[in-house]
């Protein structure tokens, strides 16, 4: 099932998206309070999406795919290595990405993305996919130059619009064997699959949540391939997840 966030006039709703992939059936309600059908439906191509989900947190995984961490001259490391981006990071399919003035190095990084579904806390990885409502795609945008000139990354990963998520959450995934390909203007930039992942969707979210609860509606990045690379205005990226769909987004200059 794809479930939609999206604008439709001067309302903002939310659906399930026909396997035809053309109509909306809109819901009354979030997600995460038994949502009815309302028995409306809307075409697709007459909505504007947006991004599927406003969380209160994202949780990112860096350095989870051993061919990334060796583009850096790095190793993945021993445990989960964190770092969080707020709410105000999260922009929805076809948002701009939006280059910021303070940067001179503004990378992609192509991320399976997964949607907590209810409140999570002290799970263990064998009762993790209780509380994952499904997964999108997600682009982790980084200010490269200035992640690598601060120990901290809170402005490099956490500024706005660094988040772009979307086009719908799908909740019918293996996310242990799923391909993912990053797109820079129609050329393939990222190629990899979720069985390369050090720490998988389950092992994070009992590592997370050992010391961090989770909320319905919160997101965690699950770490990016080899082959990051740079924006530029004008650029358009795209972020496809093999079994959820692909998110597009054009580059601007800020």
């Amino acid at each position: 099932m794809r479930l939609v966030r999206f604008r439709d006039g001067d309302r903002i709703a939310t659906g399930v998206l026909d396997a035809d992939r053309e109509t909306v059936r809109v819901l009354a309600g979030t997600f995460f309070e038994d949502p009815v059908p309302t028995g409306e439906t809307r075409p697709l191509a007459s909505v504007r999406l947006l991004a599927p989900v406003l969380p209160s947190k994202i949780v990112c995984v860096g350095r989870n795919y051993a061919a990334h961490a060796e583009e850096w001259g790095m190793t993945v490391p021993e445990e989960p290595l964190l770092f969080l981006k707020p709410s105000t990071a999260v922009i929805g399919p076809d948002d701009p990405i939006r280059l910021l003035p303070i940067s001179k190095r503004v990378d992609y990084e192509g991320e399976l993305a997964v949607v907590i579904g209810r409140i999570a806390r002290q799970i263990r990885a064998e009762d993790a996919y209780r509380v994952i409502l499904g997964y999108t795609c997600a682009n982790d945008v980084t200010l490269r130059d200035l992640q690598h000139t601060k120990d901290q990354w809170t402005r490099a990963k956490g500024f706005d619009g660094s988040c772009p998520l979307g086009p719908w959450i799908e909740t019918e995934l293996d996310p242990n064997d799923a391909r993912l390909e990053t797109r820079l203007n129609g050329e393939v930039v990222q190629r990899g699959s979720t069985r390369d992942l050090a720490f998988g969707v389950a092992t994070l979210v009992e590592y997370i949540t050992t010391f961090m609860t989770l909320l319905p509606g919160d997101v965690l990045l699950t770490g990016t391939p080899e082959g990051v690379g740079p924006l530029a205005p004008g650029d358009v990226v795209e972020v496809e997840v093999e079994g959820v769909g692909t998110l597009r987004n054009p580059v601007e200059a800020g």
